[in-house]
């Protein structure tokens, strides 16, 4: 079966990704990993940076000997992988990606940030904060957050993916947003889309941002389809 590698986003884990994992394990090797810091990794002596994480998914292939894998995404896990394709294109297939944000600037990466102040989340939304506690044990969660705010910030100031790199990425990309994601525009989206090579582009309907408020049934036969394993 194809090998195909699923990637978290910022504040998660690989077991957020274990119930699309079920869904597409009769036709794949579904590969999922938890980046440096993430899910019970121990945080890096550095701060969290995309770079990073791409290095993370190398020595992943490297550890399980994969000379080149498909990739899911969500969120920062498409900016990942986009980035990875862009150092490494020979170690990527295809890709997928589902409300990944690609409009990084100071002012949007401060929008995003003001939503990441540990104590705030433990007082307005406790439920949030022990989910987030159990997700990443032994790790402290609010020093997750608080490394995941300072790599938005560095983002805003220095975003990987522009016009020009995303212009050198040739493999083939389905980039894809939900219609009611309210952190990641249609328009960024559609931004992206312009950019890449060969890229095809995809709306969810009546689809939120968080991924546990996605229709999986709904991702599944899309991703099933992009990589070529269309549901008979």
């Amino acid at each position: 079966m194809p090998d195909l590698l699923l990637l978290h986003g910022a504040l998660g884990a690989a077991s957020t990704l274990q119930p699309l994992q079920q869904l597409l394990k009769s036709d794949f090797t579904v590969h999922t990993l938890n980046f440096q810091g993430h899910g019970g990794n121990t945080l890096p002596d550095k701060p969290f940076r995309i770079e990073q994480f791409a290095e993370d998914v190398l020595r992943y292939l490297d550890q399980h000997q994969l000379q080149r894998v498909d990739i899911f995404g969500y969120s920062m896990g498409g900016y990942v992988a986009l980035y990875l394709a862009l150092q490494h294109p020979d170690r990527v297939g295809s890709i997928f990606t589902l409300a990944t944000k690609f409009a990084w600037s100071p002012d949007t990466a401060a929008k995003e940030v003001k939503m990441l102040q540990p104590d705030k989340v433990q007082e307005k939304v406790p439920a949030f904060a022990a989910i987030l506690a159990a997700r990443h044990q032994p790790t402290d969660w609010q020093e997750v957050m608080r490394y995941t705010a300072d790599m938005m910030l560095h983002l805003g100031n220095d975003p990987l993916l522009t016009e020009e790199t995303l212009s050198r990425i040739q493999l083939p990309v389905r980039v894809s947003v939900g219609d009611r994601d309210n952190m990641v525009s249609l328009q960024e989206t559609t931004w992206a889309y312009q950019q890449l090579p060969n890229a095809s582009l995809q709306v969810f309907p009546h689809t939120h941002h968080p991924l546990e408020r996605v229709d999986l049934n709904q991702l599944q036969h899309q991703i099933r389809q992009f990589f070529g394993k269309p549901i008979v």
